[in-house]
């Protein structure tokens, strides 16, 4: 699925990146903490989240993630706007909560970048 695709799926509005709206996707990640970002996330996959942070952007960026989704109608600040676009990550906004956000995109064939976490073992499912 193209980035494209997702923003439309989202009805979301491209923050930064519209010239990567071509680039291929089939998994994603979701979470708010960063945490969970650098311990479960894999490169190459879509990040949905609510932060609005530039903190998000360099997450994505140490992890190769391929573009970033902010739910729940938020705006990303400015800096991490900056920092986005210096780090060619698109960043695509969508006013759908994350469960909403999730669901929309499982059903039209984004699968998670992991299925579960196993004690020990964050690699299960992969």
């Amino acid at each position: 699925m193209t980035l494209e695709e997702i923003k439309n799926e989202i009805n979301g509005e491209v923050i930064v990146g519209a010239e990567k709206l071509s680039i291929e996707l089939k998994t994603a990640f979701a979470a708010d903490l960063m945490s969970d970002v650098l311990a479960f996330a894999r490169s190459g996959c879509l990040l949905i989240t609510g932060l609005t942070t530039a903190q998000s952007v360099r997450t994505a960026f140490a992890l190769d993630i391929a573009a970033i989704v902010i739910c729940r109608g938020k705006t990303p600040q400015e800096q991490a706007v900056d920092i986005a676009r210096e780090l060619h990550i698109p960043i695509i906004r969508t006013d759908y909560i994350m469960f909403e956000t999730i669901g929309i995109l499982y059903s039209a064939g984004i699968c998670g970048c992991i299925r579960e976490v196993c004690s020990g073992d964050n690699t299960c499912g992969v």
